[in-house]
């Protein structure tokens, strides 16, 4: 097996981590210069950038690794080419990271690698142990992410609330796993999914699924493992927040639809338990972010509304809903990079952006204003954005199923959401600041980045086939793997 061609992406972004690794160890701290930080964020680009070609180079790759316990497939590869995009991004808006100390951006950077490495090694996992060490791989990275705050107190708290929740989560999933090998006699996924259907009403199999799934839902920020989302997002520095809520939110959805799809069409006991748990979080999440006056606390409360919304699809188990989740997998990274974009050019030292600072943004920037405007009617689900495509495709095929009456409660909470989006707009372009602020100044690289997020959002869901098709080719694993 040529390992460069199934494993090529893992290769690239373990060699990059441990350059960044390395140069935590050679780089002298008294030598930080603005010079040596340009050269650390230049090598961040360049590699990122080279990343995302690496995994455009394998995402035909096919294979299995590791004794069958790591599988390359077009899901699989699709899902890695999400990431690597997705952290390309958060490097774009790594320029100016004044809340993260100077003698830290290496470090920064290796953990920022490391864990788009392990969230890589977590879409291709097939095994309930590979899964699980993945899973912890990239959920510690992150854990000492949220804590290098420059504002240690800010900091330091909410990566301490980050890894109890997460530790907890950890715990019940890895008992879940526990029940899923003491009840199917194995460990991989593809066994498991000849053995689950056949299984699946009897009690220790759906505690041992819905447990292993609390691990995921952790990662996806749904409720009950939504608490850490709040104060994680409002305590963590600007870019680090919007990594959570972009490339980890990506690698949720993928692992939650490849271990759901093993267990067939599922029982009606984990089918009720996910369509609760998808009418609380959207529901929650919704009316929560509506008292929100931070906008990353508002922002992560969104977030605990659409994994409500991504559960609505998963909870469907056909080839319609697996491919309608895809979609709303690139939504919620297109959608939640370009709103936190805003966040971090309008507070470049690092601070907690509040909604009523937003006031006169249209005249400080028209196209950061445009930008937000943009994200925010795609997060609300307004046409013609890529939101409201995805938001059709998952409600279509929820009713296709059956699921009328949780499709109506879903666009009830639609309705909820438009409102306090509406407010975050309301105080860009209808609010005047209590003072008279200077001219937002954006280079051309972020003016570049801006406008390509907007007509990636309109584009992608005013003409989606293009997107639907590459969604359904990497559905057919799930299905086909049956």
């Amino acid at each position: 097996m040529n390992w460069m061609t199934f494993s090529g992406p893992e290769i690239f972004y373990f060699g990059a981590s441990l350059w960044f690794l390395l140069l935590t160890f050679t780089a002298k701290p008294e030598s930080v210069n603005s010079g040596a930080r340009g050269r650390t964020y230049l090598t961040a680009i360049f590699l990122a950038s080279a990343g995302i070609l690496v995994c455009l180079a394998s995402v035909h790759a096919e294979g299995w690794l590791f004794i069958k316990a790591y599988k390359v497939d077009p899901f699989s590869q699709v899902f890695k080419t999400l990431l690597s995009l997705g952290l390309f991004l958060i490097v774009c808006i790594c320029g100016q990271m004044t809340d993260i100390d100077e003698r830290r951006h290496n470090e920064f950077f290796f953990l920022l690698f490391s864990c788009t490495l392990a969230l890589m090694l977590l879409v291709s996992a097939d095994h309930l142990l590979s899964i699980y060490l993945s899973l912890e791989l990239s959920s510690y990275s992150l854990y000492i992410l949220v804590a290098l705050r420059k504002r240690r107190a800010q900091g330091l708290e909410a990566g301490i609330k980050y890894f109890l929740i997460g530790s907890f989560a950890s715990a019940i999933m890895l008992f879940g796993m526990a029940l899923l090998y003491s009840t199917c006699a194995t460990a991989y996924l593809p066994e498991m999914a000849k053995v689950l259907p056949g299984m699946i009403g009897a009690p220790a199999v759906v505690t041992g699924l819905v447990f292993t799934l609390g691990g995921f839902f952790f990662k996806l920020a749904v409720f009950p493992f939504h608490s850490w989302a709040p104060d994680t997002y409002q305590g963590a520095p600007n870019q680090v927040a919007a990594y959570i809520a972009t490339a980890s939110k990506v690698a949720g959805i993928a692992i939650i639809l490849r271990v759901l799809a093993s267990a067939g069409q599922g029982s009606p006991y984990l089918v009720h338990i996910l369509v609760i748990l998808s009418v609380v979080s959207m529901t929650l999440g919704n009316l929560a972010a509506i008292a929100q006056k931070d906008l990353k606390r508002l922002l992560a409360f969104s977030t605990v509304a659409h994994s409500g919304y991504v559960l609505l699809a998963v909870l469907v188990m056909d080839a319609s809903a697996y491919s309608a989740a895809i979609f709303y997998a690139v939504a919620i990274l297109v959608m939640k990079f370009t709103a936190f974009m805003v966040v971090v050019e309008l507070a470049p030292d690092g601070r907690n952006l509040r909604i009523d600072e937003l006031a006169g943004l249209h005249r400080r920037s028209p196209l950061m204003a445009l930008a937000l405007l943009v994200a925010l009617f795609s997060l609300a689900g307004i046409p013609p954005t890529i939101g409201f495509t995805g938001k059709f495709l998952i409600f279509t095929a929820a009713i296709q199923k059956g699921y009328v009456a949780l499709v109506i409660i879903a666009m009830i909470n639609v309705v909820i959401s438009l409102y306090y989006y509406l407010l975050v707009i309301k105080a860009a372009y209808l609010l005047e600041p209590a003072r008279t602020l200077p001219p937002l100044v954006l280079s051309f690289p972020k003016r570049l980045l801006a406008g390509l997020s907007i007509v990636t959002i309109v584009v992608a869901g005013f003409c989606p086939y293009w997107l639907i098709q590459i969604a359904q080719a990497a559905a057919q694993p799930l299905i086909l793997g049956r």
